[in-house]
């Protein structure tokens, strides 16, 4: 596949996703890896266009430099942005109550606290970035392990050798004290990097995923 066929598959898929605009977005395309350029209304968006841009086959890496340029009239202060994020993160039913703590400057939201899933760190960034003002979301929820290295190495084996769409002889698993997770091997997609990345994160304990697999 040919880079100039790549990035019309790309501008293709971003103007068939209903939740992006794709009238500010430049795309270019070298040996596989996806930049993406320009601006939109968004931080919700701008999440959007990445996940279009990962479904697309072909791609192995994406860099974003896309920014989020609210019209004056829609800037939301960052005291309004604090409390709709304390509320949100309170009304989740995912999100253990308490667990995780909002900190904003700029538009930035930085999320700190502790949860015992990695669902559960992901949808508090989720809900969060939804919130209309936000120009980006700064992860730092940390995961407390609940399992020894030996039983979170069993588990994501498992989960792999049950999805059919991922070779999981080809992945090499490596897990360290303190719910490291380390990666090797190879696949054969962008989109079956982020499956195992998925598993890998479903699985409890898990707390930093290395992620060495190479696309082939």
């Amino acid at each position: 596949m040919t880079d100039k066929f790549l990035r019309q598959e790309v501008l293709d898929e971003l103007d068939y996703e209903p939740s992006v605009s794709s009238t500010n977005i430049g795309v270019a395309v070298a040996s596989g890896v996806v930049t993406l350029t320009g601006h939109v209304s968004s931080y919700a968006e701008k999440v959007a266009a990445e996940a279009a841009v990962r479904r697309v086959r072909g791609v192995k890496a994406i860099a974003q430099e896309l920014e989020v340029r609210y019209p004056s009239d829609k800037k939301t202060s960052d005291d309004q942005i604090a409390k709709r994020a304390v509320d949100i993160l309170e009304w989740n039913a995912v999100v253990p109550k308490g667990a995780v703590q909002p900190t904003v400057r700029d538009g930035w939201v930085t999320l700190t606290g502790q949860t015992e899933w990695q669902f559960q760190r992901a949808a508090a960034e989720s809900a969060v970035r939804k919130l209309s003002g936000v120009a980006g979301v700064i992860n730092n929820i940390a995961i407390k392990p609940r399992a020894q290295p030996a039983d979170i190495k069993l588990r994501i084996e498992k989960a792999l050798k049950r999805n059919a769409e991922v070779e999981a002889r080809d992945i090499g698993i490596h897990v360290l004290d303190g719910g490291a997770v380390k990666l090797e091997g190879a696949v054969h997609s962008l989109q079956e990097r982020r499956m195992v990345e998925s598993a890998v994160w479903s699985a409890p304990g898990v707390r930093t995923v290395d992620d060495r697999l190479s696309i082939g």
